[in-house]
């Protein structure tokens, strides 16, 4: 009966589910509005819509109820009451290896081909472990955390005090499982950044110096900037977006992480900005671009069900047109630090080729941060020279 009912939870969740909509966003929406789910019950619904999406475009014309339990069972490694009713004989086998787990659903599913699951394969980047890739979509990532310098052992003293798991993977980083509950564990927040592992790993390709002074051009909620701040405190700074709302949470991280020193700017970098940058020289450009994030959609699955192709063109397209003008305001022997969260390889090496060929920088180095092996985001970084 527990089954039954939570799989009738299931399908009415996805029965409201708007596309476009990240789950993240819409599930805690629907748990107000049915505040007769325990938990318990939210807890075992968030796994099941963010398992189902994890199977991506795999036996897309099979029943609902199949493609959910194929999920359950290549995404779990501990059997529950869900797979143990509606299939039993996998429940035994939870504990397979995936390449097992992958034979077993192929003999009762022939249809099931690994390559469906995220079908864009050929368009990845170079380096990038297709099998592997496409394996990590069943592995829910980890949460990251940057500490500040000085505050190591403080965090430390309450994840062991909490008996949370962690673990320090060097340089200030630390993962956690998934779900932790750091506003309830640090109330103030004023030890760590949350930060993605391959976000934080960008920092290496920075290489600040004292009183520089440099542009974070897509700064969104400023996480680069706060990386830059880190290595190099004594900078100039300004940072830039399109949108006014997440230049607000910039400000708010900023002050609560003590950078109070930068200019802030609402900037379409599509557009001439000119007028607003006309005196501005840079000593090095952050430019985090605007991209597909499909390096990201272990965390988003419900991502890979919405993607259309075309949008990869687009998002080139995008990320051209911003690189070639931002760099603009770079000065002569300095480095644009390209970075996208996109797996794709015309989001990545193709952009670099562009800006070598046809905006003239010259590369000193890329690399593709291969979270998929971490338990990460995926992600590109590449150092150019003006």
């Amino acid at each position: 009966m527990k089954a039954l009912n939570q799989l009738k939870t299931f399908q009415r969740i996805l029965g409201s589910y708007p596309a476009e909509t990240p789950l993240s966003k819409f599930l805690p929406g629907f748990y107000r509005q049915n505040k007769q789910m325990g938990s318990n019950d939210r807890r075992v619904a968030n796994r099941l819509m963010y398992n189902y999406f994890r199977l991506g475009k795999a036996l897309y014309n099979t029943p609902t109820e199949d493609r959910l339990i194929v999920a359950e069972f290549l995404c779990n490694s501990q059997t529950n009451s869900f797979l143990q009713h509606f299939k039993p004989e996998w429940a035994l086998c939870i504990g397979f290896d995936i390449d097992e787990k992958l034979k077993l659903v192929k003999t009762t599913y022939p249809d099931f081909k690994l390559t469906d699951v995220f079908p864009w394969s050929a368009e990845l980047s170079d380096g990038v472990d297709k099998q592997a890739f496409l394996k990590s979509f069943f592995v829910q990532p980890d949460l990251f955390i940057r500490v500040r310098k000085g505050f190591e052992q403080n965090v430390k003293s309450v994840l062991t005090k909490e008996s949370i798991t962690f673990k320090d993977e060097g340089n200030g980083c630390f993962s956690l499982p998934n779900g932790t509950r750091l506003e309830t564990l640090f109330p103030q927040q004023t030890f760590f950044e949350v930060q993605d592992l391959s976000s934080q790993q960008t920092a290496n390709y920075f290489k600040p110096e004292k009183w520089d002074a440099w542009w974070d051009a897509c700064a969104a909620s400023g996480g680069k900037s706060l990386l830059l701040h880190e290595l190099e405190p004594n900078l100039k700074l300004v940072v830039s977006d399109i949108r006014e709302s997440i230049l607000a949470n910039l400000d708010e991280r900023f002050q609560q992480a003590g950078l109070i020193k930068y200019q802030r700017k609402i900037l379409d970098l599509t557009q001439n900005v000119d007028p607003e940058l006309h005196n501005y020289e840079f000593d090095g450009i952050i430019l985090d671009a605007p991209c597909s994030g499909s390096g990201t959609w272990g965390r988003t699955p419900e991502m890979i069900s919405q993607f259309e192709p075309q949008k990869i063109s687009f998002f080139q397209k995008l990320q051209q047109s911003i690189a070639r003008n931002v760099v603009k305001y770079l000065k002569p022997g300095k480095p644009l630090i390209y970075i996208t969260c996109s797996a794709f390889k015309a989001e990545n090496e193709a952009n670099v080729d562009f800006l070598v060929k046809e905006v003239g920088l010259k590369l000193e180095k890329q690399t593709v941060l291969k979270g998929y092996e971490n338990k990460a985001d995926t992600m590109f970084v590449a150092r150019l020279m003006k």
